[in-house]
């Protein structure tokens, strides 16, 4: 199977000898990772601390399991 490293697209054979897949390169991983690491990706939604700190998640924690 092949598919394209998120970084710069080029085709990558998924396979277990490419041990960055799905990067074709160490390079494309890091240049990955630090788009991580400055917030230049990011999941939708609302920050896991807002969603921890909400009333509405405490009255779930809150209900007695059945």
């Amino acid at each position: 199977m092949k598919v394209n490293c998120p970084t710069c697209k080029k085709e990558v054979e998924w396979i277990a000898e490419n041990k960055y897949r799905p990067f074709c390169c160490e390079r494309c991983k890091l240049i990955d990772l630090g788009e991580w690491a400055s917030e230049g990706h990011a999941i939708p939604g609302k920050p896991a601390d807002e969603v921890l700190m909400s009333e509405e998640w405490q009255q779930e924690q809150d209900k007695p399991y059945n």
